[in-house]
């Protein structure tokens, strides 16, 4: 199906605007890719996808056809030149109902996000077309796009436009954006073997301050190589064979019988926008941030800025918010993008570095890890990662209000802005799944205990009705069928299966939460203050009454 009267144009078929389109399409926004190559990237590229993307993908149900593609639980492990190791990244956490670390062939995942297209007849891509102008007049955008073989040029227009082209973005050089940052030194050749001579899982980072090196076991037999390149060498002779076959030769015996499949040179940048809006134009992805590959979170922050960006685009277009709404996009982003950049810089000059001094530091810190428990366990369980965290945005700022009949409030106990845990709950027939397979990918209010209908007014249940909200009652498991017979149409209860929702209230002050589309905790509060926190979450949205 041809859509000729896209409501959003997304430019970019790399992973952002792929996600993007699989969100609005599931939203039933009519969505129009435009791609300047004839087929999707096929070079090396990212290979780590963490456990928030993956709940993504859970999102837009296409995380059965994404798993095949990945290697759970991806261990890392740093070792020095002397081959000991200074540092192990293996969390075992699966708070957001999955690994935390895994290994995955980007290219393959990006064509099932491709493929999951196919389910939206008001979602079309067209390849071989080139965005040459843009243009903004009221209530719309008009861009001018080029046939890249024919030369010809035509028009389309829609109510919104994401740019997600990569890094050369044309979008973010219309919007004016400066790209803050550097183009770090150090170049990296990339090398990827199929039939993989070791044979082994998981990943090696090598901080040989003569070379430094990694390997990476992934998915398919495929093996990955990453060394970095001295000045002296240029990327002729980085990417010739002699070259690679003579790096490898300290990593396999027969480097020469090795089945070579790509061999790429990278730059590592480390640049954000200064603006990632502009008016009806957006930029996301690569258009909006570069990062070093170093924390593996290039791919995985595309994949979030399309999240974001995605249920509120949809909340503007079907009338529910203003456009106010969209000023939260890059309120939101930019903080988490700039801390995952600066963990990406961190981490290649902790391991990635030359030099006889970083050797020393590297083995201070190799000491640090292996003798003193708290350090080995912050390392292992990644807790050095940034999570996404809002202080602003679309979502409800104010404290709980003390009581004494509950645990004081402390900065850490204030949960509104964060991802919220995602355990396994059984549903309402008794079948025991992971909650965002319960609630659906929805507004959703979570009481604990109490029936949300019991707590909320006929308003304020009406309006959360109007964005989509689901009414879900948590109790234990024990409890369920008592429940459920209480609940009226309209409430979910739910079980608490395993415990782990009653342990996350535990240590917490409020009782009900208000769970974006995205997972984000939009507010919280006490059961006796859920309608005035109905009223200021409305506020934070830009809801339309």
């Amino acid at each position: 199906m041809s859509v000729t009267d896209p409501q959003v144009i997304v430019v970019g078929a790399g992973p952002t605007g792929l996600m993007l389109a699989n969100l609005l399409g599931r939203s039933g926004v009519r969505t129009l890719i435009i791609e300047q190559l004839h087929d999707l990237i096929d070079y090396p590229r990212a290979i780590g996808i963490d456990d928030e993307a993956l709940r993504s993908m859970q999102a837009i149900d296409l995380v059965e056809r994404i798993l095949p593609h990945t290697v759970p639980q991806h261990m890392v492990r740093a070792v020095n030149a002397r081959g000991r190791i200074i540092a192990e990244i293996a969390p075992r956490t699966d708070e957001f109902g999955w690994s935390r670390r895994n290994g995955f062939i980007q290219p393959l995942v990006d064509r099932e996000l491709l493929a999951g297209l196919g389910r939206f007849p008001h979602v079309q891509v067209r390849f071989g077309q080139e965005l040459v102008k843009i243009e903004e007049t009221a209530g719309h955008v008009t861009c001018t796009v080029k046939d890249v073989d024919s030369g010809e040029t035509g028009q389309v227009t829609a109510e919104y436009m994401v740019g997600a082209e990569g890094g050369r973005s044309f979008t973010r050089e219309w919007l004016g954006a400066d790209f803050e940052g550097v183009t770090l030194p150090d170049r990296c050749l990339v090398i990827d073997v199929a039939d993989d001579p070791l044979g082994t899982p998981n990943a090696i980072f090598g901080a040989d301050p003569a070379r430094s090196w990694a390997t990476f076991g992934l998915p398919h037999g495929i093996r990955r190589w990453e060394f970095m390149l001295d000045d002296d060498e240029d990327n002729e002779l980085a990417e010739s064979d002699a070259f690679v076959r003579r790096l490898l030769a300290d990593h396999v015996s027969t480097p020469e019988r090795l089945n070579i499949i790509r061999r790429r040179v990278y730059t590592h940048n480390a640049r954000i926008a200064s603006v990632f809006r502009r008016d009806r134009v957006f930029i996301a992805g690569d258009a909006a941030h570069v990062m070093p590959v170093n924390a593996g979170q290039g791919w995985n922050s595309c994949i979030r800025d399309a999240v974001n960006l995605g249920w509120k685009l949809a909340a503007v277009l079907d009338g529910t918010s203003s456009e106010a709404l969209l000023d939260t996009y890059e309120v939101e982003r930019r903080d988490h993008v700039r801390g995952m950049v600066e963990l990406s810089v961190g981490m290649g000059k902790a391991f990635a570095s030359r030099g006889r001094l970083r050797e020393v530091a590297r083995t201070l810190v190799g000491t640090a890890v292996e003798y003193v428990p708290p350090v080995r366990r912050y390392v292992a369980s990644m807790r050095f990662k940034p999570m996404p965290t809002f202080t602003r945005g679309a979502i409800v700022t104010t404290e709980v209000r003390a009581s004494r009949s509950v645990i004081p409030v402390h900065g850490e106990n204030r949960s509104a802005g964060r991802l919220f845990i995602q355990p396994k709950v059984a549903a309402p027939d008794g079948a025991v799944k992971l909650l965002d397979d319960v609630i659906g990918p929805r507004w959703a209010v979570l009481a604990w205990n109490n029936g949300p209908h019991r707590i909320l007014s006929e308003k304020s249940a009406e309006a959360l009705g109007r964005i989509g909200a689901v009414l879900v009652q948590v109790v234990p498991e024990v409890q369920r069928d008592w429940a459920a017979a209480d609940a009226p149409d309209g409430v979910m209860v739910i079980g608490d299966a395993l415990g782990q929702v009653k342990k996350w209230f535990d240590d917490k002050p409020s009782s009900v939460l208000f769970l974006r589309p995205d997972r984000v905790i939009a507010a919280e509060c006490m059961a006796v203050e859920a309608d005035q926190t109905t009223e200021k979450l409305l506020d934070a949205i830009s809801y339309l009454a």
